[in-house]
């Protein structure tokens, strides 16, 4: 099985559409969508509708933004997700509402955003007082929990492109980020997230030679006309974050 597994494209449809036209040519048999598909500071609406006419089998899960957008009264929400609320119309309200926290896409392999019981929660970072850190194998193992026995997870959420295999073998990967590289937040602890660079991050996996393989990969696109619209909607944080992977300040 080859499967394609992109995350976080966070409403940026100008790497969606660049990572779509690369994974053309990929024969995937299937597409993964991690989840945070739409809130950002560039365009919602437009990248719901690049996402829904994928022409690649696709299956999709909820993130922390999707929930976040169907679910959080319009005045407390963040300027992402009150963007992504403000330009959605119904038929693609429908389409998120419709998206799980897991899927288990065969008997072996599972796929959520943050770990298989909670959209928010990092698996394959750590958070300290101190900021992050890559998190520890049995620090994973421990968040997996129950979730063990699967010999390939797939999730999202941190932003960072990274692969782990755990002591039972499993193989976890987190494909990067489409459309967002870096962010920061104050929960648990105050944070940055960095890619360092701001290409659309993807990966492709797959069980040709008999155990799961992983290529992380990462292209250029237009990020100068990604930055420009979210610029457009007062979002400097993310203009700075899509020119350079960093966060501002």
């Amino acid at each position: 099985m080859r499967i394609a597994a992109i995350a976080d494209v966070h409403g940026n449809c100008f790497a969606a559409e660049a990572v779509l036209q690369v994974l053309d040519a990929e024969r995937a048999d299937v597409l993964v969508n991690l989840g945070d598909h739409l809130s950002g500071g560039v365009a919602p609406a437009e990248t719901a509708d690049l996402l829904m006419r994928v022409g690649i089998p696709t299956i999709d899960v909820r993130g922390n933004h999707e929930r976040q957008v169907l679910e959080t009264p319009p005045e407390d929400m963040g300027e992402s997700d009150r963007l992504a609320h403000d330009q959605l119309e119904d038929h693609h309200r429908r389409w998120l509402a419709e998206m799980p926290l897991t899927v288990e896409i065969r008997p072996d392999v599972l796929a959520f955003h943050g770990t298989p019981t909670s959209d928010t929660e990092y698996l394959l970072d750590t958070i300290t007082p101190d900021g992050a850190r890559a998190a520890e194998p049995h620090e994973v193992e421990e968040r997996l929990g129950g979730f063990l026995s699967y010999d390939l997870l797939l999730c999202g959420h941190t932003h960072l492109q990274r692969a782990v295999t755990l002591s039972n073998g499993s193989l976890v990967v987190n494909p990067g980020s489409v459309g967002y590289p870096a962010y920061d937040s104050s929960t648990p602890y105050p944070h940055v997230m960095e890619a360092g660079t701001p290409h659309a991050q993807y990966a492709i996996i797959d069980d040709v030679c008999g155990r799961w393989r992983v290529e992380l990969r990462s292209i250029a696109y237009d990020w100068d006309q990604a930055a420009a619209l979210a610029r457009h909607h007062g979002r400097r944080d993310v203009e700075h974050a899509l020119l350079t992977g960093r966060v501002l300040g």
